[in-house]
């Protein structure tokens, strides 16, 4: 873990460089919540990492150094932990739940989680995949013969709420077609919510609420109430099935077998002597909702700034999705999906170029030394994610949106070919054992979306692409992305 040799002279926080902050506020009023990660990176190249900012009188390390971030997420969690104040604030909101929990409490609800999301589960469920595709392009159709310009970001969320409440909770809410589903404005909330209070210097929601904050509470009562509505229905249906099941096996030997990720929580929950409640489920039922929005979605909406503004690149990938699609709108089938590279790999560049997740945050269990510098237990660790991937070591021509760079033929070129390619400096999906585990419905749903928008669509900004600016809302989003849609 560089673990500094007991002979050499370690360095206290104190000694890191840090920016000018003032007395009680340390750099609060240098760091806007929408832009502070910019502000970060900026002061990592001018003062060097590890450097240290306070958070009024909080210190927090930040840190660029990829081999750090995979030793760090490789001892999770026996060693790190994720930012406390994470699990904090999500604990109020009930939706302390795979993303922010930690202790003994994690591996049962990975194993739940890791089976929810497997690729045999997603190659089952690709029908309903391919359906709610077909739905995104119908709204889009009507955009586009309308003359109407599309905010693609709330599509694409309302895209991703659909496929994870289907797959995950065996419930679709048809966002996409029922125009004013609550559900979907009121996740919008949460992750805005959770960056605002996390940076705030002192939990003020505790003794006054302002209006935003009643809002949000509101829509959150709302949420919960749905989450337990869908509790309540999906244990209705477990146990019809179950007499059905029973009736039909008299010995009784047949068990009914889980559908989805919330009827197999449910099932772990109604055991005897479980030790889970209702309030766990339902905090991972909120932390699928709000993870399956959000991410996913930004990633998608980031590749359409470079789809929208580069015809040649756009033609090259409507091609390419064409001769998979043949003569179908949207994919075929899962195995026709693992041919459309090119569409994940825009993807996965613009979120390189745009990292969805600018930082990951961490703090050590016990004291560390890293790099010759003391960490007592506790300390704030920020670990950024762009730099690495701007790095001339890692990319060849690390500015430049090249796709290729991701394609398995250029992959396999030798070195001297193709430059540089470290794929450990992409670090968007973590990695340890906390990796995510959405990362192939990811994948399968980037693939889906791109191809189908390319092969039926022609797409282009309607704003100057040097207006769009990210925007941190926890994770990092486009401020807009609207579009025009044309057929073809």
């Amino acid at each position: 873990m560089n673990a500094a040799p007991i002979t050499t002279s370690l360095r206290e926080i104190d000694d890191l460089p840090s920016p000018r902050g003032l007395p009680l506020l340390g750099n609060l009023h240098q760091l806007p919540p929408a832009t502070h990660h910019l502000t970060l990176e900026r002061w990592a190249a001018e003062l060097g990492t590890p450097y240290v900012f306070r958070f009024g009188t909080t210190p927090v390390t930040v840190w660029n150094d990829i081999e750090l971030s995979h030793a760090v997420m490789r001892e999770r969690p026996h060693r790190y932990r994720r930012y406390a104040p994470i699990e904090n604030i999500l604990k109020e909101f009930g939706c302390n739940g795979l993303f922010s929990i930690e202790g003994a409490a994690w591996e049962p609800q990975r194993r739940l989680v890791m089976q929810a999301l497997s690729i045999p589960h997603i190659k089952a469920f690709y029908p309903t995949l391919a359906a709610i595709t077909e739905r995104l392009r119908r709204r889009w159709e009507a955009a586009a013969r309308e003359g109407r310009v599309v905010d693609m970001t709330d599509d694409l969320k309302r895209f991703t709420v659909d496929v994870t409440s289907a797959l995950a909770f065996g419930e679709d809410p048809n966002t996409l077609e029922n125009e004013r589903v609550l559900i979907q404005e009121q996740l919008a909330m949460l992750l805005p919510m959770l960056m605002a209070r996390v940076n705030a210097p002192f939990a003020y929601w505790h003794y006054v609420k302002f209006p935003r904050d009643r809002k949000f509470d509101e829509a959150l009562i709302d949420v919960h109430r749905h989450i337990r509505e869908l509790m309540a229905r999906a244990r209705a249906r477990m146990r019809e099935e179950a007499a059905a099941e029973a009736c039909a096996t008299p010995l009784g030997d047949t068990a009914h077998a889980p559908r989805n990720l919330l009827e197999a929580m449910l099932a772990l929950r109604d055991a005897p002597d479980s030790g889970i409640t209702d309030d766990e489920v339902a905090a991972n039922v909120l932390t699928m909702l709000v993870a399956g929005e959000e991410t996913t979605a930004t990633s998608i909406a980031w590749a359409l700034l470079f789809l929208g503004s580069d015809d040649a690149l756009q033609a090259r990938v409507a091609a390419s999705a064409r001769g998979v699609l043949g003569d179908s709108a949207v994919c075929p089938s899962y195995g026709a999906m693992r041919e459309l590279d090119l569409c994940e790999a825009v993807c996965t560049e613009a979120s390189r170029l745009h990292p969805v997740a600018p930082y990951l945050s961490f703090e050590p269990l016990e004291e560390v030394r890293l790099q010759g510098v003391r960490l007592p237990a506790g300390t704030k660790m920020f670990m950024l994610n762009r730099p690495a991937m701007m790095d001339p070591n890692n990319y060849a021509d690390p500015r430049q949106y090249d796709p290729d760079r991701w394609l398995h033929d250029h992959r396999h070129e030798s070195a001297s070919e193709r430059g540089a390619h470290e794929p450990r400096a992409y670090l968007q999906f973590g990695a340890g054992p906390r990796v995510c585990p959405g990362r192939h419905l990811a994948a399968v749903e980037m693939r889906l979306v791109v191809s189908m928008l390319t092969a039926n669509f022609t797409a282009r900004l309607a704003t100057n692409p040097a207006d769009i600016r990210e925007i941190c809302t926890f994770t990092a989003v486009p401020s807009a992305m609207p579009m025009r849609l044309a057929l073809r």
